[in-house]
């Protein structure tokens, strides 16, 4: 028979487990508000409003919050930018990063709001700044959201993930890249037929460590073995070192034809899989802090 102390700590314990548990439904909801504000694209009045969002969801649920402001040169001409970071502090001195965009492509003649692409990363975030503050940790945490990842025009080896090239080059100065234990970037894992490839790039260890938590969280058939690369906002971090992977689900729509479309809309997304990617990175963060 359990003892009283027993009972309040078994008790106490499952309302952390309870506590800690991600909702795919609340990310879903604030990847709406951000949608909501539409196009959102790097230096535009809407991503200004999106990044008061953000820093006042981070303050609220105890982070301790950053700007890496910087100046981009663009083909359009310079444009402010802004990684917004959020930190929890542990004791260990490593780090473990979770990293994802919250800009959106501008494009001509186009109203593209970008749900699932710039949306669900932000959505997804937010929640995990809600959920990582109650789970137990030995490193620190960080959240970092991206400005700057779309590209204005073509894509290039200089136009496109801004915000995460500034930022490496800045962690790589000031250290803080040598603390890293793993980064964690996430884009387009909001759509209803969620399929996370294998992304070639990404660390070995990583990859081989996101299946065995997606296999003993019953989620192995949303990753499956469908491999390619990819270049994302972890491919600054990886060229200097870091232990990273890029979680991306790049097949959206019949013949990936809704990115960067109109289509890119709400009701393409699902709570589900959010909820999925959620519980695998939280079970891969517990494992990270044994």
């Amino acid at each position: 028979m359990l003892g009283t102390k027993a009972i309040t700590v078994t008790l106490a314990l499952a309302a952390c487990s309870l506590a800690a548990d991600f909702n795919g439904a609340r990310a879903l909801e604030s990847t709406r508000k951000a949608v909501a504000l539409g196009p959102r694209p790097a230096g535009s009045p809407a991503i200004i409003k999106l990044q008061a969002m953000i820093r006042a969801e981070l303050t609220a649920n105890g982070w301790q919050v950053s700007e890496d402001m910087f100046v981009a040169t663009t083909p359009i001409g310079k444009v402010t930018m802004r990684n917004i970071i959020g930190k929890l502090p542990g004791k260990s001195g490593r780090a473990v990063v979770f990293t994802g965009h919250y800009d959106t492509k501008a494009i001509t003649g186009m109203k593209f709001v970008g749900a699932n692409d710039g949306g669900a990363s932000t959505g997804f975030l937010l929640e995990m700044a809600r959920v990582l503050p109650k789970v137990p940790r030995n490193d620190d945490v960080m959240l970092v959201f991206f400005d700057g990842e779309e590209a204005f025009g073509e894509w290039s080896n200089t136009n496109g993930i801004y915000g995460s090239r500034h930022l490496a080059e800045t962690w790589n100065r000031n250290g803080t890249l040598l603390k890293i234990k793993a980064l964690f970037n996430v884009d387009m894992i909001g759509d209803k037929d969620l399929r996370v490839m294998d992304e070639l790039n990404s660390s070995a260890t990583l990859r081989r460590l996101l299946k065995a938590a997606a296999r003993e969280t019953g989620y192995g058939a949303y990753f499956p073995e469908q491999a390619g690369a990819i270049e994302d906002d972890h491919i600054p971090f990886l060229k200097l070192g870091v232990n990273a992977i890029d979680l991306i689900d790049f097949d959206y729509g019949p013949g990936h034809t809704w990115w960067h479309t109109e289509q890119d809309t709400m009701d393409k997304l699902s709570a589900k899989s959010l909820q999925v990617v959620g519980e695998v990175l939280l079970e891969v963060f517990r494992r990270l802090q044994q």
